[in-house]
């Protein structure tokens, strides 16, 4: 890629890159997402809590692969890293279940033990309209247990008036062999439309600031159609599917994940404008299914002298159907939504040791989970520019232990085999919104209360329980955050300033310990009390029409009541970014300075990592620049960590000793300089 590295160079030699923010979207199937920026590198809030953005618009870092690597784009998220794609999202030190994550309305989730396939690892961002972001436990709308935040990532209806047809397609090429096409079209009329996505996005093995290879390549592709029946202006039926693959090496796991299978199903139907109160009623239902195969052969030989010296594959699937149906009412004075979901999961696992042995195997289902959920969600306007949010759900929540057997290498029965249990588990919240009169700034402030199922990571996947207890999923309780979130935003004249900050009380917080014997290493879950708190500040500045000044600073903390950091958090981080836009090219830079992070808990963890230790802070500088031939042609390129800098991020999985890394815990480096351009075409 040296001649496009060097193409890349001069086109952007001298000019910094573009940062603008996602304008807000309203959640109509009329409107159309526009938005004039070539470039995102940070995305400024809606509301202070809330952010809205265009996922077909390029970022930097260099576009997006997968969901986690687009969220970071949002102050306040991060990702646990093992490589070049796939990374698990963390939001404010919460991660997993803590995050509602759906798509087009639906749930998908992965089904790695080790969640080597998070839910995100399906998602290619930019065959997907927008992306909304709410923080903490501020909706009660779109599933159970959101205490950290809810993330949406929606494709937005084709409406036309007339036949016609819509057209979005774009190339991506940069370093280390990135690859990318996307394809996004609709055609139809008043009445009908098909629309129809899919991508296909391959990377080779990136190199660090230092030259050094990390196994990092991927190759994954996503197709998706849809067929919808719109009679009149606020009437939809639509009619969807997709499916998708893809396989990603991993410098930080014993395997490498070999296939990403998913097949997908929808049917979603709305009526608007109903009556004079009763406005809107919508449904929708879903099915998901992944099938996941690691190993340690397709994409690495495997490590005669490791813990896995002869070829082995492990493959898991996990089913997820579900459904919704919520009604709206609106008045002048208030407006209410009100409703019902479900959800039903199946989680199957097979392995074997030698070359694809697993396909002989029978497959053995291990685990159950289903939920249903009634909820409501009331606004009322007090007074001019006072209005106050209330919000009620209860969630009767269900897993069922299918294991016969448990103890890995060493089985033995399984204690609680065809047990089922069962919570009942109600969250809430109130939040009163309030810009005073002839003030440029919004307040709000809002107390949610959540109580979280334990996930099948946290049920399944641990070695044991709490101290005397048969296993995790006898005895690993709910976990219940309740928390006071306060923001305002400030806009007037050439500024736009906002804060979100929070501070929580976690009970039964959903804890790993991680050991080494014997035997190997081994986790323990186990329940424990903490306290959180933290936020996110940002501001832009546009001192004249095209130019623009911005910055966000977050930060997380957390303490454990029996002594020690909450594990997993992520160090204070600071974006400063500079961008010219005269609406025929643009130009920029992004600053990303991370502090080092000494609060840790060494051998405390999640699921999917542990901390490490103490971490050394960085700072990278990127810029990039765009031009638009056309209203309908625009081409984007950037270099990324300019100075060729080396370095890891906290949260982080250490280097597999099969690929040369100590046998002891080192991060793995990020990449070190690369370029990409973009070229986008939308008709």
């Amino acid at each position: 890629m040296r001649p496009l590295a060097l193409a890349l160079s001069l086109f952007v030699a001298g000019t910094c890159a573009a940062n603008e923010s996602a304008h807000a979207h309203d959640d109509s199937m009329h409107d159309p997402v526009t938005l004039d920026t070539l470039v995102v590198t940070d995305v400024m809030p809606t509301l202070a809590m809330t952010f809205v953005t265009n996922t077909k618009l390029p970022r930097q870092p260099v576009p997006a692969s997968d969901g986690a690597d687009y969220l970071r784009t949002v102050p306040g998220f991060t990702s646990i890293r093992s490589g070049g794609t796939n990374g698990d999202p963390v939001l404010r030190g919460m991660f997993g279940s803590r995050l509602n994550l759906l798509t087009d309305g639906g749930h998908m989730q992965g089904a790695c033990p080790a969640r080597m396939d998070n839910s995100l690892s399906y998602v290619s961002p930019e065959t997907y309209d927008r992306l909304e972001v709410i923080k903490g436990p501020q909706t009660v709308l779109w599933g159970p247990g959101a205490s950290a935040g809810t993330v949406r990532f929606e494709r937005d209806i084709p409406f036309f008036d007339a036949p016609g047809m819509q057209f979005n397609g774009s190339l991506t090429g940069g370093s280390f062999d990135r690859n990318d096409q996307v394809i996004d079209t609709a055609v139809g009329n008043a009445d009908v439309y098909a629309r129809l996505t899919a991508n296909r996005s391959e990377s080779d093995d990136y190199r660090d600031g230092n030259g050094e290879r990390v196994p990092s390549a991927w190759e994954k592709w996503n197709t998706d159609v849809a067929f919808g029946w719109t009679p009149d202006a606020d009437t939809l039926v639509e009619v969807g599917a997709g499916t998708g693959d893809g396989e990603a090496r991993y410098a930080g796991r014993g395997m490498d994940g070999a296939q990403f299978d998913r097949t997908s199903y929808g049917v979603r139907a709305e009526r608007r404008n109903i009556g004079e109160v009763f406005d809107k009623i919508e449904a929708r239902l879903y099915y998901n299914d992944v099938d996941h195969v690691m190993d340690n052969y397709t994409l690495r030989d495997p490590d005669p002298n490791g813990s896995m010296p002869m070829p082995m594959a492990s493959n898991v699937a996990q089913r997820t159907t579900g459904g919704r149906i919520a009604a709206t009412w609106k008045t002048e004075a208030w407006d209410l939504q009100a409703g019902i979901d479900q959800r039903d999961s199946r989680h199957r696992q097979r392995s074997a040791m030698g070359r694809d042995v697993y396909l002989s195997k029978p497959w053995t289902t291990d685990a159950r989970f289903d939920n249903v959920g009634v909820f409501a969600e009331l606004g009322w306007n007090l007074a001019e520019r006072q209005r106050l949010v209330s919000g009620l759900r209860v969630d009767r929540a269900g897993a069922t232990d299918e294991r016969a057997r448990t103890g890995g290498m060493m089985p033995r029965p399984n204690p609680t085999a065809g047990q089922t249990r069962h919570e009942t588990l109600p969250s809430g919240l109130v939040r009163w919104e309030v810009q005073p009169k002839d003030s440029a700034i919004m307040w709000h402030f809002g107390l949610g209360h959540v109580q979280r199922m334990p996930d099948y990571w946290e049920l399944f996947s641990p070695g044991s329980g709490p101290t005397g207890s048969l296993n995790a999923f006898s005895a690993i309780e709910p976990e219940r955050t309740t928390q006071l979130d306060v923001g305002m935003h400030y806009r007037a004249g050439r500024w736009d300033a906002w804060a979100s900050l929070y501070a929580g009380r976690i009970q039964d917080y959903i804890l790993f310990k991680y050991s080494r014997g014997m035997m190997g290493s081994t986790t323990q879950a186990y329940n424990a009390d903490a306290d959180i708190r933290g936020g996110e500040v940002g501001a832009e500045f546009r001192p004249k029409e095209n130019w623009k000044f911005g910055g966000t600073l977050a930060y997380a903390w957390g303490e454990l009541d029996d002594g020690g950091a909450l594990p997993q958090t992520p160090p204070l981080e600071a974006r400063l970014t500079a961008s010219y836009d005269n609406k025929r090219w643009s130009a920029g830079a992004l600053l990303r300075a991370v502090s080092e992070q000494d609060r840790v808990n060494p051998g405390y963890g999640n699921v999917v990592g542990q901390d490490l230790g103490p971490s050394a802070g960085f700072a990278t500088f990127s810029i990039n620049g765009g031009y638009r031939f056309t209203p309908r042609l625009s081409l984007a390129a950037g270099i990324d960590n300019i100075f060729d800098r080396a370095y890891a991020e906290h949260l982080n999985l250490a280097g597999n000793s099969a690929f040369g890394y100590p046998a002891d815990p080192v991060r793995i480096n990020e990449p070190g300089r690369s370029a990409w351009l973009k070229l986008n075409y939308k008709y």
